[in-house]
Protein backbone atom coordinates (compact mmCIF):
# COMPACT_ATOMS: atom_id res chain seq x y z
CA UNK A 1 0.00 0.00 0.00
CA UNK A 2 1.26 2.98 -0.67
CA UNK A 3 3.14 5.46 1.43
CA UNK A 4 1.95 8.90 2.42
CA UNK A 5 4.43 11.90 1.20
CA UNK A 6 6.08 14.41 3.33
CA UNK A 7 4.28 17.32 5.22
CA UNK A 8 5.49 18.97 8.08
CA UNK A 9 3.37 18.78 10.93
CA UNK A 10 3.95 20.02 14.57
CA UNK A 11 3.95 17.64 16.46
CA UNK A 12 3.80 17.08 20.27
CA UNK A 13 4.51 14.38 22.84
CA UNK A 14 1.75 12.23 24.91
CA UNK A 15 2.44 10.28 28.12
CA UNK A 16 3.69 7.45 26.53
CA UNK A 17 4.90 8.27 23.03
CA UNK A 18 7.37 10.74 22.57
CA UNK A 19 7.86 12.94 19.34
CA UNK A 20 11.63 13.87 20.10
CA UNK A 21 13.12 11.17 17.59
CA UNK A 22 11.36 13.14 14.78
CA UNK A 23 8.22 10.94 14.49
CA UNK A 24 5.42 12.27 12.00
CA UNK A 25 1.87 10.76 12.12
CA UNK A 26 1.54 12.05 8.44
CA UNK A 27 4.68 10.32 7.29
CA UNK A 28 3.17 6.01 7.19
CA UNK A 29 2.19 3.40 5.33
CA UNK A 30 -0.62 0.78 5.60
CA UNK A 31 0.45 -2.98 5.92
CA UNK A 32 -1.72 -6.21 5.45
CA UNK A 33 -1.30 -7.90 8.93
CA UNK A 34 -1.88 -11.63 7.90
CA UNK A 35 -2.79 -12.85 12.01
CA UNK A 36 -5.22 -10.02 12.99
CA UNK A 37 -7.35 -10.31 9.40
CA UNK A 38 -7.49 -13.97 10.26
CA UNK A 39 -8.26 -13.79 13.90
CA UNK A 40 -11.32 -11.55 12.86
CA UNK A 41 -12.15 -12.92 9.91
CA UNK A 42 -12.25 -16.42 11.67
CA UNK A 43 -14.29 -15.51 14.22
CA UNK A 44 -17.13 -13.98 11.99
CA UNK A 45 -16.99 -16.49 9.69
CA UNK A 46 -17.88 -18.93 12.07
CA UNK A 47 -20.68 -16.57 13.72
CA UNK A 48 -21.67 -16.01 10.48
CA UNK A 49 -22.46 -19.66 9.22
CA UNK A 50 -22.67 -21.28 12.67
CA UNK A 51 -24.34 -18.74 14.75
CA UNK A 52 -27.82 -19.17 13.31
CA UNK A 53 -27.82 -22.94 13.15
CA UNK A 54 -26.38 -23.07 16.55
CA UNK A 55 -28.97 -19.96 18.11
CA UNK A 56 -30.98 -21.01 21.44
CA UNK A 57 -32.23 -18.90 24.08
CA UNK A 58 -29.38 -19.97 26.46
CA UNK A 59 -26.78 -19.82 23.96
CA UNK A 60 -28.09 -16.23 23.21
CA UNK A 61 -28.44 -15.61 26.91
CA UNK A 62 -24.77 -16.28 26.98
CA UNK A 63 -23.65 -13.88 24.44
CA UNK A 64 -25.25 -11.01 25.64
CA UNK A 65 -24.00 -11.81 29.36
CA UNK A 66 -20.63 -12.41 28.30
CA UNK A 67 -20.32 -9.85 26.30
CA UNK A 68 -21.74 -7.00 28.87
CA UNK A 69 -19.19 -8.12 31.62
CA UNK A 70 -16.45 -8.12 28.97
CA UNK A 71 -16.79 -5.38 27.28
CA UNK A 72 -18.32 -3.33 30.52
CA UNK A 73 -15.55 -4.27 33.11
CA UNK A 74 -13.09 -5.34 30.80
CA UNK A 75 -12.83 -3.18 27.83
CA UNK A 76 -14.30 0.20 29.31
CA UNK A 77 -13.41 0.08 32.67
CA UNK A 78 -10.38 -2.59 33.14
CA UNK A 79 -8.28 -1.80 30.28
CA UNK A 80 -9.74 2.05 28.98
CA UNK A 81 -10.22 3.81 31.86
CA UNK A 82 -7.63 1.95 34.61
CA UNK A 83 -5.00 0.39 32.74
CA UNK A 84 -4.67 2.95 30.08
CA UNK A 85 -5.96 6.53 31.47
CA UNK A 86 -5.34 5.46 35.00
CA UNK A 87 -8.71 7.66 35.68
CA UNK A 88 -9.39 5.67 39.16
CA UNK A 89 -7.18 3.10 41.39
CA UNK A 90 -7.49 0.01 42.69
CA UNK A 91 -6.10 -3.09 44.56
CA UNK A 92 -3.67 -4.90 42.46
CA UNK A 93 -6.11 -8.19 42.34
CA UNK A 94 -9.25 -6.24 40.87
CA UNK A 95 -7.36 -4.78 38.67
CA UNK A 96 -5.93 -7.61 37.01
CA UNK A 97 -9.23 -9.27 37.19
CA UNK A 98 -10.37 -6.38 35.02
CA UNK A 99 -7.85 -6.22 32.84
CA UNK A 100 -8.18 -9.78 31.69
CA UNK A 101 -12.22 -9.10 31.35
CA UNK A 102 -10.68 -6.71 28.72
CA UNK A 103 -7.90 -9.23 27.21
CA UNK A 104 -11.18 -11.92 26.74
CA UNK A 105 -12.90 -9.32 24.42
CA UNK A 106 -10.34 -10.47 21.95
CA UNK A 107 -8.68 -7.70 20.82
CA UNK A 108 -4.96 -7.65 22.05
CA UNK A 109 -3.16 -8.12 25.51
CA UNK A 110 -2.70 -5.48 27.87
CA UNK A 111 0.73 -4.37 26.24
CA UNK A 112 -0.64 -4.20 22.75
CA UNK A 113 -4.42 -2.71 24.09
CA UNK A 114 -2.01 0.48 25.24
CA UNK A 115 0.20 0.73 22.19
CA UNK A 116 -2.88 0.27 20.08
CA UNK A 117 -4.65 3.24 22.02
CA UNK A 118 -1.46 5.76 22.66
CA UNK A 119 -0.22 5.53 19.21
CA UNK A 120 -3.72 6.86 18.05
CA UNK A 121 -4.12 8.95 20.72
CA UNK A 122 -0.48 10.20 19.88
CA UNK A 123 -1.71 10.73 16.03
CA UNK A 124 -4.76 12.31 17.17
CA UNK A 125 -3.44 15.24 19.03
CA UNK A 126 -0.94 16.14 16.25
CA UNK A 127 -1.63 19.39 14.26
CA UNK A 128 -2.15 17.10 10.90
CA UNK A 129 -1.92 13.06 10.76
CA UNK A 130 -2.44 9.84 8.84
CA UNK A 131 -5.98 9.11 7.58
CA UNK A 132 -5.34 5.75 9.30
CA UNK A 133 -5.33 8.06 12.61
CA UNK A 134 -8.49 10.00 11.65
CA UNK A 135 -10.82 7.69 10.25
CA UNK A 136 -11.20 9.94 7.27
CA UNK A 137 -11.10 6.88 4.65
CA UNK A 138 -15.02 6.48 4.18
CA UNK A 139 -17.02 3.44 5.62
CA UNK A 140 -15.84 0.76 3.86
CA UNK A 141 -12.11 1.30 3.38
CA UNK A 142 -11.62 2.47 7.33
CA UNK A 143 -13.39 -0.99 8.18
CA UNK A 144 -10.39 -2.48 5.86
CA UNK A 145 -7.90 -0.43 7.26
CA UNK A 146 -8.86 -0.94 11.54
CA UNK A 147 -9.77 -4.73 11.04
CA UNK A 148 -7.23 -5.94 8.97
CA UNK A 149 -4.35 -4.28 8.35
CA UNK A 150 -1.48 -1.53 10.44
CA UNK A 151 0.39 1.51 9.73
CA UNK A 152 4.27 1.45 9.74
CA UNK A 153 5.59 4.87 10.54
CA UNK A 154 8.89 6.36 8.44
CA UNK A 155 10.00 7.29 11.78
CA UNK A 156 8.42 5.31 15.02
CA UNK A 157 8.20 7.37 17.93
CA UNK A 158 9.52 6.24 21.36
CA UNK A 159 7.19 4.30 23.53
CA UNK A 160 7.47 3.22 26.63
CA UNK A 161 5.11 1.73 29.11
CA UNK A 162 5.06 2.20 32.89
CA UNK A 163 7.52 0.06 34.42
CA UNK A 164 4.59 -1.03 37.39
CA UNK A 165 3.03 -2.62 34.04
CA UNK A 166 5.56 -3.91 31.81
CA UNK A 167 7.47 -5.68 34.84
CA UNK A 168 3.95 -7.47 35.88
CA UNK A 169 3.94 -11.15 35.80
CA UNK A 170 0.70 -11.81 35.08
CA UNK A 171 0.11 -9.09 32.51
CA UNK A 172 3.38 -10.07 30.52
CA UNK A 173 1.92 -13.99 30.43
CA UNK A 174 -1.31 -12.74 29.70
CA UNK A 175 0.22 -10.71 26.67
CA UNK A 176 2.14 -13.69 25.48
CA UNK A 177 -0.99 -15.81 25.08
CA UNK A 178 -3.71 -13.46 24.83
CA UNK A 179 -5.62 -14.92 21.62
CA UNK A 180 -5.47 -18.63 23.61
CA UNK A 181 -7.24 -16.97 26.49
CA UNK A 182 -10.45 -17.45 24.73
CA UNK A 183 -9.74 -21.36 25.71
CA UNK A 184 -10.61 -20.33 29.53
CA UNK A 185 -14.10 -19.36 28.58
CA UNK A 186 -14.64 -22.14 25.60
CA UNK A 187 -13.96 -25.45 27.41
CA UNK A 188 -16.29 -24.41 30.35
CA UNK A 189 -18.70 -23.20 28.20
CA UNK A 190 -18.65 -26.60 25.94
CA UNK A 191 -19.54 -28.89 29.10
CA UNK A 192 -21.72 -26.23 29.94
CA UNK A 193 -23.90 -26.06 26.57
CA UNK A 194 -22.21 -27.73 24.19
CA UNK A 195 -21.18 -26.58 20.67
CA UNK A 196 -23.98 -23.48 20.79
CA UNK A 197 -22.48 -22.28 23.83
CA UNK A 198 -19.01 -21.70 21.83
CA UNK A 199 -20.24 -20.63 19.07
CA UNK A 200 -22.14 -17.62 20.39
CA UNK A 201 -20.31 -17.45 23.92
CA UNK A 202 -16.23 -17.16 21.96
CA UNK A 203 -16.83 -16.80 18.36
CA UNK A 204 -20.02 -14.56 18.26
CA UNK A 205 -18.79 -12.51 21.22
CA UNK A 206 -15.56 -11.41 19.88
CA UNK A 207 -16.73 -10.61 16.14
CA UNK A 208 -19.63 -8.25 17.45
CA UNK A 209 -17.14 -6.90 20.13
CA UNK A 210 -14.48 -6.09 17.85
CA UNK A 211 -16.70 -4.85 14.88
CA UNK A 212 -18.52 -3.13 17.12
CA UNK A 213 -15.59 -1.22 18.86
CA UNK A 214 -14.68 -0.26 15.25
CA UNK A 215 -17.88 1.06 14.32
CA UNK A 216 -17.71 3.50 17.89
CA UNK A 217 -14.72 4.63 16.29
CA UNK A 218 -15.23 5.31 12.93
CA UNK A 219 -19.17 7.20 14.11
CA UNK A 220 -17.77 8.73 16.95
CA UNK A 221 -14.82 10.45 14.78
CA UNK A 222 -16.86 11.68 11.49
CA UNK A 223 -17.64 15.78 11.86
CA UNK A 224 -20.58 16.59 13.95
CA UNK A 225 -22.45 19.30 15.82
CA UNK A 226 -20.26 19.22 19.06
CA UNK A 227 -20.21 21.45 22.36
CA UNK A 228 -16.66 20.79 23.20
CA UNK A 229 -13.61 21.73 20.85
CA UNK A 230 -9.72 21.00 21.21
CA UNK A 231 -7.74 23.80 19.13
CA UNK A 232 -5.05 22.49 17.69
CA UNK A 233 -5.62 18.84 17.13
CA UNK A 234 -6.24 17.54 13.97
CA UNK A 235 -8.87 14.63 14.66
CA UNK A 236 -12.23 15.85 17.03
CA UNK A 237 -14.16 12.98 18.85
CA UNK A 238 -18.15 13.64 19.06
CA UNK A 239 -20.48 12.11 20.82
CA UNK A 240 -23.17 9.09 20.18
CA UNK A 241 -25.12 9.74 22.50
CA UNK A 242 -28.56 7.14 21.66
CA UNK A 243 -25.32 5.10 22.13
CA UNK A 244 -24.48 5.51 25.51
CA UNK A 245 -26.09 2.72 27.18
CA UNK A 246 -25.38 0.06 24.55
CA UNK A 247 -21.59 0.92 24.59
CA UNK A 248 -20.98 1.57 28.54
CA UNK A 249 -20.50 4.86 27.87
CA UNK A 250 -18.08 4.63 25.64
CA UNK A 251 -19.67 6.44 23.06
CA UNK A 252 -19.12 9.99 24.52
CA UNK A 253 -15.83 10.04 22.71
CA UNK A 254 -15.68 13.80 22.20
CA UNK A 255 -16.58 14.10 26.21
CA UNK A 256 -13.22 11.54 26.53
CA UNK A 257 -11.26 13.90 23.83
CA UNK A 258 -12.02 16.89 26.28
CA UNK A 259 -11.34 14.77 29.26
CA UNK A 260 -9.00 11.95 28.65
CA UNK A 261 -8.14 11.10 32.04
CA UNK A 262 -11.86 11.11 33.50
CA UNK A 263 -13.39 7.93 35.08
CA UNK A 264 -16.99 9.47 33.92
CA UNK A 265 -17.29 9.67 30.32
CA UNK A 266 -21.05 10.56 30.54
CA UNK A 267 -19.96 13.89 32.36
CA UNK A 268 -23.35 16.37 31.15
CA UNK A 269 -26.81 15.45 32.28
CA UNK A 270 -28.61 12.93 30.85
CA UNK A 271 -25.90 10.97 29.68
CA UNK A 272 -25.90 7.09 30.61
CA UNK A 273 -22.40 6.00 31.30
CA UNK A 274 -22.62 2.26 32.86
CA UNK A 275 -19.17 1.92 32.88
CA UNK A 276 -19.17 4.91 35.43
CA UNK A 277 -21.80 2.93 37.62
CA UNK A 278 -19.06 0.50 38.25
CA UNK A 279 -16.44 2.35 38.69
CA UNK A 280 -18.72 4.17 41.37
CA UNK A 281 -19.97 1.47 42.93
CA UNK A 282 -15.96 0.17 43.40
CA UNK A 283 -15.71 2.99 45.07
CA UNK A 284 -18.40 3.18 47.40
CA UNK A 285 -17.27 -0.61 48.54
CA UNK A 286 -13.75 0.98 49.08
CA UNK A 287 -12.26 -0.91 45.99
CA UNK A 288 -11.34 2.15 44.36
CA UNK A 289 -9.77 5.58 45.13
CA UNK A 290 -8.57 8.40 43.32
CA UNK A 291 -11.20 8.29 40.82
CA UNK A 292 -10.88 11.40 38.41
CA UNK A 293 -13.90 13.34 37.21
CA UNK A 294 -13.88 17.00 35.02
CA UNK A 295 -14.04 18.34 38.60
CA UNK A 296 -10.93 16.98 39.58
CA UNK A 297 -8.82 17.21 36.41
CA UNK A 298 -6.79 19.93 35.36
CA UNK A 299 -8.50 21.43 31.58
CA UNK A 300 -6.77 20.22 28.82
CA UNK A 301 -4.72 22.76 26.90
CA UNK A 302 -7.02 23.97 23.65
CA UNK A 303 -10.25 22.87 25.14
CA UNK A 304 -13.21 25.60 24.35
CA UNK A 305 -16.92 25.46 24.16
CA UNK A 306 -18.63 25.85 21.02
CA UNK A 307 -21.14 29.05 21.97
CA UNK A 308 -24.02 28.20 19.92
CA UNK A 309 -24.74 24.79 22.00
CA UNK A 310 -25.68 24.91 25.66
CA UNK A 311 -26.51 22.50 28.62
CA UNK A 312 -30.20 22.57 29.51
CA UNK A 313 -30.85 25.64 31.86
CA UNK A 314 -29.99 25.53 35.20
CA UNK A 315 -27.77 21.66 34.54
CA UNK A 316 -24.28 23.42 33.17
CA UNK A 317 -21.71 21.77 35.08
CA UNK A 318 -19.43 24.23 36.89
CA UNK A 319 -16.18 23.09 35.00
CA UNK A 320 -17.87 23.88 31.37
CA UNK A 321 -18.89 27.66 32.97
CA UNK A 322 -15.16 28.59 33.07
CA UNK A 323 -13.91 26.94 29.72
CA UNK A 324 -13.40 29.55 26.82
CA UNK A 325 -16.59 29.71 24.50
CA UNK A 326 -15.88 30.13 20.20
Amino acid sequence: MSAVPHHSVNTISTERVSSECGANPLEGEVVFKPVKALWIGGMTAIALFAGPFTATPAAVAVFVVLTAITICGGHSVGMHRLLIHRSFRTYKNIERLLVYLGVLVGMAGPFGMIRLHDFRDWGQRQSGCHDFFSHRSGFWKDAWLQLCCGIHLKQEPQFKIEDEVAHDPFYRRVEATWMAQQFVVAVPLYLLGGLPFVVWGVCVRVSVSLIGHWLVGYYAHQPKDHLLYVKGACVQGYNLPKLGFLTFGEAFHENHHAFPSSAKLGILPGQTDPGWWLVTTLERLGLAWEVKTPETLKIRTGLTVNSSKRCKPGLEPKWLQSLPRT
